[in-house]
């Protein structure tokens, strides 16, 4: 993916903002949520990223979304993210510390 966690947390504060008070924006969200963000942004989402939008249900107190699910062990993009570019044997070294250290 080519987007930072900050750019996507950035994008996410907009949505959320702009979702606040616009209601046809809303709509297109529910929708299409990503032709919506790329108008919004003007950018266009990563290929493959797809993004699930859900608005509250009144019938409900409240609305909650499942982390992902942990196996504890990391994936490949995490390991690249720990790692910066490593090599994979400097990798697993540092994971290892990193597991241990937690």
């Amino acid at each position: 993916m080519s987007w930072t966690n900050e750019e996507i947390n950035e994008i996410y504060e907009k949505v959320m903002q702009k979702a606040k008070t616009d209601e046809e924006f809303r709509q297109e969200l529910l929708v299409n949520p990503n032709q919506a963000i790329a108008k919004l942004t003007n950018k266009e989402l990563p290929d493959g990223f797809a993004v699930k939008i859900l608005e509250n249900d009144p019938n409900y107190n409240a609305t909650f979304v499942l982390p992902d699910l942990s196996t504890g062990e990391l994936d490949l993009d995490d390991l690249d993210n720990v790692a910066g570019g490593l090599s994979v044997a400097v990798v697993i070294s540092v994971c290892a510390v990193a597991v241990q250290v937690k």
